[in-house]
């Protein structure tokens, strides 16, 4: 028994090579392929080669040569039906069985899928030569398109008195007609009626760049109807696990890393048109899990820019809250906000692909941020307005499927919580009057962090625990001894600090010649400083505190180190720098 063709090609369409190689051989990227150690035989230099675009693999020192199903095959020891069922999984697809219910939808589809392209290709015709489409040229010259996309995207028109249902039927059974979601049954006058009638209509293709659904926008203004609608979820259309122009971007994937997902078709066509192709366009619903690994296979960026109103901004956040959940550590979600009343398709006209291209640049905000800030904002800088937004952040944080993910994440929302909450314990001191930091104190306060990396607020967190504790270092210089920092201006406090224990200096806070402004700084954001203060008597958790972040900067020299030597391996393949990157991956683990 055979597997459908188009099953197959889905399998593939779905997995870049390079996503199913590398779960088995470490590959770097060079030019338009990826390079790594062959899996076929011991080697020193690699030999073996990806290539996403043309969709094969090939080993210089063995001659093997295949796609993602030879790939399987021959590293795995499967038999074809096996690898097609791993690789089914892996993209996400069900299984295929050849039982008859399998063998029914095959049939359906391939008449589902003909009717798609006969009703397609009908109606985008109309709009180039039918009188009566003039009315849906002219808007569309409005809206700035040419023939050029509506020739690119398939762009129709649907006249007033169509009667296309009858056309269809010569040639196809009234059930599938109907399930095709093309048309309704109109119960009054007991006729089939053209779902998408006077509107423009957009077709939406599957991965593979079949027509599978269509999205269909009014021209005329009737408060009554709906400006927007697709195409009814049937057995081969899902709203939630489709996105508009994603065949045609998936093919981009080998050439950007990113990729922009706006609202609505008219954004996608327009920014096409003005040289902006890596885009694509929810349907209409809120975005979806599976929307969002989908766009993950192919590309490290997703860039979510609705429009630049209420209802735009309220969609971003329910795209955040939901699309945060499938975060992964070498994937990154952002977003992008226009200015108001703007959307992606009027933007890019009034201005210009490059000017769009650094607005993006500029102002697009990671995903974790976006919602720290937006959250941030609603809060009334009070002891119980900030614990119910330390509970939603906690809340967001733990619905994280990546573990490291969450932790990373859940620690940004607590340290910015921990650098400006107001220290509530003193509210138990009588004799100390609490005076909550205002609000624009505390705005002030957070831009000024947003400045500083991770790195630095490490590093005044070790500056903090040493001038808080000058005399129980003055007994444990040691300790001192392998502290390794990154930031001049802090190296050079460090320095300082060292010289004088070694010099046997008698010194305190006061004493030190150290810029007073500098040490203010430390002690605004060094972010250990909560934690600290309930140690004051407890040296050994002091000195354990210390260490703790040593660890975390030797991690850090460590991934810098790993980066720069993964850079030079991918250009010179030396075995000498490969062996000097494998004994480092050792040492992280370790660490």
């Amino acid at each position: 028994m055979k597997y459908p063709k188009e099953y197959l090609d889905e399998i593939k369409t779905r997995l870049k090579v390079s996503t199913v190689v590398s779960k088995t051989v470490i590959l770097k990227k060079r030019g338009k392929e990826f390079v790594g150690l062959s899996p076929f035989k011991t080697e020193k230099t690699p030999s073996f080669t990806v290539n996403d675009e043309k969709g094969f693999y090939h080993c210089f020192s063995t001659s093997e040569h295949g796609n993602i199903f030879d790939f399987l095959m021959k590293t795995q020891n499967l038999k074809f039906g096996e690898a097609v069922k791993a690789l089914a999984n892996l993209a996400g697809i069900k299984p295929y069985t050849f039982s008859k219910a399998d063998e029914e939808r095959e049939k359906k589809w391939l008449e589902y899928s003909e009717i798609y392209n006969d009703y397609i290709q009908f109606y985008n015709e109309s709009l180039l030569k039918n009188e009566k489409a003039k009315d849906a040229r002219d808007y569309l010259k409005i809206r700035n398109l040419t023939r050029q996309e509506v020739s690119k995207f398939k762009i129709g028109y649907v006249e007033s008195n169509p009667n296309y249902y009858e056309k269809l039927k010569k040639q196809f059974s009234e059930k599938i007609i109907e399930e095709s979601g093309l048309f309704y049954f109109d119960d009054k006058k007991k006729i089939y009626v053209e779902r998408f009638k006077e509107r423009i209509i957009f077709p939406i293709n599957n991965i593979s760049g079949k027509p599978i659904a269509i999205g269909g926008r009014l021209i005329k203004d009737q408060k009554y109807l709906a400006k927007y609608i697709n195409s009814p979820e049937t057995l081969f259309f899902k709203k939630g696990s489709n996105l508009y122009n994603l065949d045609f971007v998936r093919k981009l994937s080998n050439k950007v890393d990113y990729v922009y997902l706006v609202e609505g078709y008219m954004d996608v066509v327009g920014l096409s048109k003005n040289g902006i192709d890596n885009v694509v366009a929810n349907l209409g619903t809120s975005l979806t899990d599976r929307q969002i690994l989908t766009l993950g296979q192919f590309f490290n960026e997703i860039v979510i820019c609705f429009d630049g109103d209420n209802s735009g901004y309220k969609a971003a956040l329910r795209a955040a809250e939901n699309s945060i959940k499938e975060l992964q550590p070498e994937k990154k979600i952002s977003f992008l906000f226009l200015p108001d009343g703007e959307d992606p398709d009027s933007f890019v006209n009034k201005n210009n692909k490059e000017y769009f291209f650094e607005f993006s640049k500029e102002n697009k905000i990671e995903i974790y941020k976006f919602i720290f800030e937006h959250y941030y904002k609603e809060t009334e800088n009070t002891p119980s307005s900030m614990a119910i937004f330390e509970k939603r952040l906690r809340q967001i944080s733990n619905t994280i499927k990546d573990q490291f993910i969450k932790k990373y994440i859940l620690e940004y929302f607590l340290e910015q919580i921990s650098s400006f909450t107001p220290n509530l314990s003193k509210l138990n001191t009588k004799t100390q009057n609490f005076k909550a930091k205002t609000l624009k104190t505390t705005q002030k306060y957070f831009n000024e962090s947003k400045s500083l990396t991770t790195v630095e607020l490490k590093e005044f967190s070790i500056l903090y625990i040493i001038l808080k504790n000058i005399s129980l270092f003055k007994n444990n210089i040691n300790l001192l001894d392998d502290i390794k920092f990154f930031t001049n201006e802090n190296k050079q406090i460090l320095e300082k600090l060292y010289s004088n224990y070694k010099a046997y200096k008698e010194f305190d806070l006061d004493s030190l010649e150290i810029d007073k402004q500098i040490i203010e700084k430390i002690f605004k954001f060094a972010s250990i400083k909560n934690i600290i203060n309930k140690y004051k008597n407890d040296d050994q958790k002091i000195i354990d505190l210390l260490m703790e972040i040593k660890r975390d900067l030797k991690n850090y020299e460590l991934e810098s180190r790993i980066e720069e030597l993964e850079s030079k391996f991918s250009k010179d393949f030396s075995e000498q720098t490969f062996n000097e990157l494998r004994e480092l991956k050792k040492t992280q683990k370790i660490n």
